[in-house]
């Protein structure tokens, strides 16, 4: 007799016919499970404390952020401005990460840096600061160029354009034009409201007043006199200059190798490309290290692949910005693209 001819009793197969009917009977009354939420990821204390928003910053299907090697800025609607070094050079999201619109193209793709975000009259305009052009740019928040400003060989630093390479850039409240010239020469140059060269200050060094790698800048008005805060990358410290190129007080130091800077209700936000974010007082006194990589090999690295990525651990922070309700947006250098949001906890 072959196999498939052996007969079945009828016993077993009405015991299989009661255990699928407690099996079915058990999950009919049992709800399902759900997964539990994650607990939230809190970085800082004390006064100091954030939670890191997870998978903030979402993108349309089939598009890919691309390379990050830029800023990060907020417009006075609470807009988050970000650069990428693909076609979609300036991305804009709204403040829970959902993607708005972004723009470009060809003409911008490769090379926008830095940002400034300046209110004239009842507009709001932007400056970038472009490597892969060697200019500096001023747009409407749509994107359209309205001008632009190319290497200053007025100032006898440069034998030609191409040893300029714009960083940053940053203005004043007369419309002074402040650039960092980070991956150049490391002089930074002040032009007037008008683009017309004025001086330049700093040059390559590590004395105080110079520069290794001036990358980012910030100015602010103190005491009613604009005050210029540059990151100092290479030399490990923010300096403080007066718009005529005067240092001001001593630098801050404590820090690896700081991209940018940005102050907002007393407190200053820094940047680190090795791997974690400061945050300091208006006198330099720091309050926090927030996110720092434990992983010196992840650190101020543009390679790293996205299944090495972790929560709660930045990678290369390349911009940060405090938003006017504490929250901090941050940057980091790489190649897939990764912004981060910190949401501040009361």
């Amino acid at each position: 007799m072959s196999i498939h001819a052996l007969p079945f009793s009828r016993r077993p197969r009405a015991a299989l016919a009661a255990g699928l009917f407690a099996l079915f009977a058990v999950a009919a009354v049992q709800p399902p499970q759900e997964s539990s939420p994650q607990a939230p990821l809190v970085l800082g204390e004390g006064a100091h404390r954030f939670e890191w928003v997870r998978g903030w910053g979402q993108l349309p299907e089939g598009m890919k952020l691309g390379n990050t090697h830029g800023s990060v800025l907020l417009d006075s609607a609470g807009r988050v401005y970000v650069n990428t070094d693909t076609e979609h050079a300036v991305v804009v999201f709204d403040a829970s990460g959902k993607f708005l619109s972004s723009w470009g193209g060809k003409e911008l793709a490769g090379g926008v840096h830095g940002m400034w975000l300046a209110r004239e009259g009842d507009a709001e305009f932007l400056y970038l600061a472009h490597l892969g052009r060697r200019e500096v740019l001023k747009t409407t928040l749509e994107g359209e160029v309205l001008w632009r400003l190319g290497c200053p060989m007025e100032s006898g630093k440069y034998d030609k354009p191409e040893q300029w390479a714009p960083t940053s850039v940053a203005l004043a409240p007369d419309g002074s034009i402040v650039v960092a010239d980070g991956y150049g020469r490391s002089w930074v140059h002040v032009f007037d409201a008008q683009r017309k060269y004025v001086r330049s200050f700093g040059g390559p060094g590590s004395e105080l007043g110079q520069f290794a790698t001036p990358h980012g800048l910030w100015l602010d008005v103190l005491d009613g006199k604009p005050v210029i805060t540059v990151a100092d990358r290479e030399n490990h410290r923010l300096q403080r200059f007066d718009l005529e190129g005067q240092r001001l007080g001593e630098p801050i130091g404590g820090l690896r190798r700081p991209c940018s800077a940005h102050v907002s209700n007393g407190q200053m936000v820094v940047a680190d490309l090795e791997g974690r974010v400061t945050l300091l007082d208006a006198a330099g006194k720091l309050l926090a290290h927030l996110g720092d990589n434990p992983d010196p090999q992840k650190r101020a690295q543009n390679g790293v692949p996205r299944e090495q990525w972790n929560d709660g651990e930045f990678l290369s922070p390349h911009s940060a910005r405090l938003a006017p309700n504490g929250d901090i947006y941050v940057v980091d250098w790489n190649y897939l693209g990764r912004v981060s949001k910190l949401r501040r906890l009361p």
